[in-house]
């Protein structure tokens, strides 16, 4: 089996540091089921590319454990020994375990930095029933650019993943999506299997379009297990984070209420919107629909997608928005559904090709609820992927907080915001993403402005430019 990581970031033979890897000397480590070899075949400061080569030995691993099932040569004639497996999966956990930890005693900064990334592996298998597509299902979600290379009849492929983004991210996608894209293990699974999975999935299992299928696979179809892990999972995605976020907004509304920002925020997206003659727009982060209710009252808005990832919100916003009750021209016009923006999702970026394509794209305070080290992920998928025309985003000015009288010195205004940022962090982030993306972009304060800490809130307007986006390192 072969796997190689290569990157451009400068310089590129921080990858070593990165791996715990020496790019100048090749590393051997026994395993249980044959050897892994780590080499450097590329290092230079514009490109390095290690490569993690693993040779099973198909004898010994049946030495002692029969072997019979299959036919006396099953051993000999399977693909196992190469085909990208659990076997690759415990390889890099042991070759790579302290990358996988998030851990880089010289490089500490760089290892939540997203850096551009590019995975080939040799063979894997692609073959089954109905799975021509499986891997684009499990990678594509998370902001791969996915290529498989497959000769006609063959029953394996080459996958190359291509994407930006932290290394120990992408190790822990490998080690629980290649199990599942083999679907079979080498080794007993039990409960620790359930942890192992939970470990290496946090903070973006829960919210995969296919955590079902993933953890099916990846336990061994065993129902018992699986149910075990989708319903930590579900704990980890629904409820406990619905009542910390109803929670952080009952709060959050109090402490803004004297100022009645709310409506403020709705009325300039708004304006925004009529003033560039938007048809078609996406509330993403649309929570109980309080613009989307807006957007369909103006006949102007001819499609309106609500998305928000929580199922229970969504489940208010219908109640809030009466669909069961709306008038069928109107609820043509309205679509809400489940996800998150930091996976990529079809049914988005489809809106931004052909004649139903997406106009607008608005993030009323939704940002600030994304760990920072995340926000590549949706910049990805948002400006690159869905790239509507226009893109929206209000978030608050954190200056403005001394000014409100009922919160707590250096507290931010929700209990589950991770951040919140100054006028200048937000113009240099929004600068940022228009450059990278070939977008211009405007920044305006939303309520009454302090002349000393400025407005309670701001917003970012994008508007897709003529020029071709940057390919320069974010």
């Amino acid at each position: 089996m072969l796997l190689t990581i290569t990157t451009t970031y400068s310089p590129a033979t921080d990858l070593g540091y990165l791996l715990l890897k020496h790019p100048d000397r090749a590393q051997s480590v026994e395993l249980g089921f044959g050897t892994a070899h780590v080499f450097f075949p590329v290092a230079t400061k514009e490109r390095a590319t290690c490569a993690l080569y693993v040779e099973v030995d198909p004898i010994g691993l049946v030495r002692g454990h029969g072997g019979e099932s299959e036919g006396p040569l099953a051993t000999y004639v399977n693909d196992r020994p190469y085909v990208a497996s659990s076997f690759l999966s415990v390889a890099i956990g042991s070759v790579f375990g302290t990358a996988l930890s998030g851990t880089a005693r010289e490089r500490e900064t760089l290892v939540k930095e997203a850096i551009p990334l590019e995975v080939v592996i040799a063979q894997v298998r692609i073959a089954r029933a109905g799975e021509t597509t499986l891997a684009h299902r499990l990678f594509e979600p998370l902001g791969y650019v996915v290529e498989v290379d497959q000769k006609s009849g063959a029953l394996t492929g080459e996958l190359t993943l291509r994407g930006t983004l932290c290394l120990r991210d992408l190790l822990r996608h490998l080690t629980a999506l290649l199990p599942a894209l083999d679907d079979d293990k080498h080794y007993w699974v039990d409960d620790a299997e359930v942890e192992k999975l939970l470990r290496r999935g946090e903070g973006w299992l829960a919210s995969h379009p296919e955590k079902e299928l993933i953890s099916h696979r990846y336990l061994k179809r065993l129902r018992a297990l699986t149910r075990r892990a989708l319903a930590r999972l579900d704990d980890a995605e629904g409820q406990a984070p619905d009542e910390v976020n109803e929670q952080g907004d009952r709060e959050e509304h109090e402490v803004e209420k004297p100022l009645k920002l709310q409506g403020q925020r709705m009325e300039a997206v708004l304006e925004a919107l009529r003033a560039r003659d938007v048809k078609t727009v996406a509330d993403l982060g649309c929570g109980e629909g309080k613009l989307v209710k807006l957007l369909l009252d103006e006949r102007r808005f001819t499609r309106v997608i609500g998305m928000d990832v929580s199922p229970r919100t969504l489940e208010r916003a219908e109640k809030r928005l009466d669909v069961a009750c709306m008038p069928t021209t109107k609820k043509a016009r309205l679509s809400l559904f489940q996800g998150s923006l930091l996976y990529r999702d079809k049914r988005l970026e489809a809106q931004g090709q052909g004649t139903d394509s997406l106009d607008a794209a608005v993030l009323v305070e939704v940002i600030e609820h994304i760990d920072l080290d995340r926000l590549p992920f949706l910049e990805e998928n948002l400006f690159r992927g869905i790239r509507p025309r226009i893109v929206i985003i209000t978030t608050p000015n954190v200056e403005h907080n001394a000014r409100f009288a009922s919160l707590a010195q250096g507290a931010m205004r929700h209990r589950d915001h991770r951040f919140e940022w100054t006028r200048e962090e937000f113009r240099g982030w929004g600068t940022r993403v228009a450059l990278s993306h070939g977008y211009t972009m405007t920044w305006q304060g939303i309520g009454e402005e302090d002349l000393e800490l400025g407005p309670p809130t701001q917003m970012l307007t994008f508007e897709q430019s003529l020029a071709q986006p940057s390919t320069s390192r974010s």
